[in-house]
């Protein structure tokens, strides 16, 4: 599908590389899960109380839980097996796990399931975190210097833009606060992987990046005049999610509903544990040193993690629509993403002081 005519062309990145940059899911269609599933196929009846059977097993894509249980003896909780653990981050890669059968539980933010809805990939959201403070910088291409000083200095810029991720929405927000079109800049269309390449070789302007890649890039590139930009936008959710054909089996159903508290307990115990998780994760997995993980993690606020999903469901569906105005997604109905049985399961399992109302 080609962009319609009465769209400047740089206002949005055609529908075919939106479907390129969801991990060539098209391709999977002969090994896909029931991935028409409609919403009335998640069952609606209460959640098992009861440890999952013997024998139960899940393949979690959640690096950092992996890290902080076994940091924490968390893991040694674990009433079933996890069968693998995929380092898989981007939700384009998740979606082809989910289509593929290699992945039952995911973590990313919130775009990827209202991208997995638009290509009628069956999926809902289990478990919410929420933040209160940006988690992306606009990292800018060598050379720049102080060219690029504030989002309004993105018009007439290349910006590397993938639109089923969370950095993709972020541009879309950025440019909004900014008063600026998404024709006012040039959306070069590529998946998070491939940003840092896109920064190297100039093909791009300007980049949203996360930390620890956001130090790592500027450790490198700052002495030749790259920066960082930062905005006051939001990437409100993480969350965890799951194929509809997994929660529809009551086994692997059972060992989600273990799992999540055991989630939030990992986050929480990284956050009170700052020596040890920043020599773990941020040294010794991400390459970076001990005093780039501090003053990473002094700049992230206390995790948060919601009784009530009504302001995630209302942040989603705003984000669907900012998506869908764009002419990227069809118009999605966010509340139909969320399976509500697990609502608040996270948020009863850690002290009151990580607890929000919504």
């Amino acid at each position: 599908m080609t962009t319609s005519p009465a769209r400047p062309a740089a206002a949005m990145v055609p529908r075919r590389s939106f479907l390129a940059l969801a991990g060539g899911a098209a391709l999977l269609a002969a090994c896909s899960r029931n991935s028409t599933a409609a919403i009335d196929t998640v069952p609606t009846r209460a959640l098992p109380s009861g440890a999952p059977p013997p024998g139960t097993k899940l393949a979690i894509s959640i690096h950092t839980s992996q890290l902080q249980l076994a940091g924490s003896g968390l893991d040694r909780q674990l009433p079933f097996t996890v069968s693998s653990w995929p380092n898989l981050t981007a939700g384009p890669d998740v979606i082809q796990g989910f289509r593929a059968h290699s992945i039952d539980l995911a973590s990313n933010a919130g775009i990827p399931p209202i991208q997995a809805e638009a290509i009628k990939v069956g999926a809902r959201i289990v478990a919410v975190q929420s933040r209160d403070h940006p988690i992306y910088s606009f990292a800018t291409a060598p050379g720049s210097g102080d060219a690029i000083a504030s989002a309004k200095d993105f018009r007439g810029k290349k910006i590397a833009f993938s639109q089923g991720q969370a950095q993709g929405v972020v541009v879309l927000r950025a440019l909004k606060e900014a008063g600026l079109k998404n024709s006012d800049a040039t959306l070069v269309p590529l998946p998070s992987t491939q940003f840092l390449t896109a920064l190297q070789s100039k093909q791009v302007d300007v980049a949203p990046l996360g930390e620890p890649t956001l130090t790592k890039y500027l450790g490198q590139y700052g002495k030749d005049g790259a920066r960082a930009v930062t905005t006051d936008v939001v990437d409100l959710l993480a969350v965890l999610w799951a194929p509809t054909e997994v929660l529809n089996d009551d086994a692997k159903v059972a060992a989600i509903r273990s799992f999540i508290p055991l989630w939030a307990k990992g986050v929480v115990w990284a956050w009170e544990n700052t020596d040890e998780w920043i020599q773990s994760y941020y040294v010794k997995d991400q390459g970076v040193t001990a005093q780039d993980g501090r003053r990473i993690v002094s700049s992230l606020s206390q995790p948060q993690f919601p009784r009530s999903w009504d302001k995630a469901i209302a942040w989603e569906q705003e984000t669907a629509d900012l998506m869908a105005e764009g002419g990227f997604v069809p118009k999605v109905k966010a509340a139909g993403l969320f399976d509500r049985r697990f609502e608040g399961l996270a948020a009863q399992s850690v002290p009151a002081k990580y607890q929000v109302a919504s």
